[in-house]
């Protein structure tokens, strides 16, 4: 059974802010995989999420069967999201475990909930409980005074797109928690 099923509340250690940061950022300029701690925790693919796959993501795409793949709506031709089966899952989610993990989409290997403990954020939506029961529990920790401080800066970007929605374009600052999230860690140096 997954930690988040044991109703264990203990927090857990979501590694030194400023390495989780620079890998983080790796992930996202697509350096590279996020390292997350998950242990056994599914609680990202079982949780009603679309997941984005890329027109270059071959091996992902051979591993997926086509009856699972859409269009993804608004992104050019040849982006494709898998949707989840009807428990919510993943429908590459075999015995708690990922069928096609060395094979898995960018999405799932960018893929960090403590992103969310970092920008201060719950991830929403109603489907997402066991990820935000995650989220509440991850602490991080702090080396430097400067640690201390890009962590502030990201909550400070987090909090002034979240206040100031309505002076950007439309489209500009995302209303999906994961998205803000991500542009706030993306952001965050404005903050500093």
């Amino acid at each position: 059974m997954a930690d988040y099923d044991t109703g264990a509340d203990q927090e857990l250690s979501a590694g030194n802010f400023s390495s989780w940061m620079s890998g983080m950022q790796r992930a996202l300029r697509g350096e590279g995989a996020s390292d997350v701690p998950c242990g056994g925790c599914t609680a990202c693919c079982t949780s009603l999420q679309f997941v984005h796959i890329r027109p270059h993501e071959g091996e992902t795409l051979a591993r997926i069967p086509s009856a699972l793949l859409f269009p993804a709506p608004g992104l050019p031709e040849g982006n494709l999201v898998m949707g989840y089966d009807e428990n919510g899952h993943c429908p590459m989610l075999a015995d708690d475990r990922c069928s096609i993990y060395e094979d898995r989409p960018q999405t799932c290997r960018t893929y960090d909930c403590r992103v969310f403990s970092a920008a201060g954020l719950d991830p929403g939506d109603e489907g997402k409980p066991m990820i935000a029961h995650r989220v509440r529990r991850w602490r991080f920790t702090f080396a430097t005074a400067f640690d201390r401080t890009q962590h502030a800066s990201v909550r400070a970007a987090s909090a002034f797109l979240r206040e100031n929605r309505d002076r950007f374009s439309q489209g500009i600052v995302p209303s999906n928690p994961t998205q803000l999230a991500v542009l706030a860690v993306d952001v965050h140096a404005v903050f500093l």
